[in-house]
């Protein structure tokens, strides 16, 4: 009974820990689709091209 629960534990883990990274992916994703966006449509700053971020 003992081996049943520890492999059914870990399979809990395992599914678990692949969801979160495949969720983390995809705020990845969404991250540097804004941040490409942002940079390619940065907004002038006085007659030159300035950063849109502010760091």
């Amino acid at each position: 009974m003992v081996p049943l629960l520890v492999v059914l534990l870990l399979a809990l883990l395992l599914f678990g820990a692949g969801f979160a990274v495949k969720a983390l992916w995809w705020i990845a994703v969404i991250v540097l689709a804004v941040w490409l966006i942002g940079f390619v449509l940065r907004p002038t700053v006085g007659g030159r091209r300035g950063r849109w971020y502010r760091w």
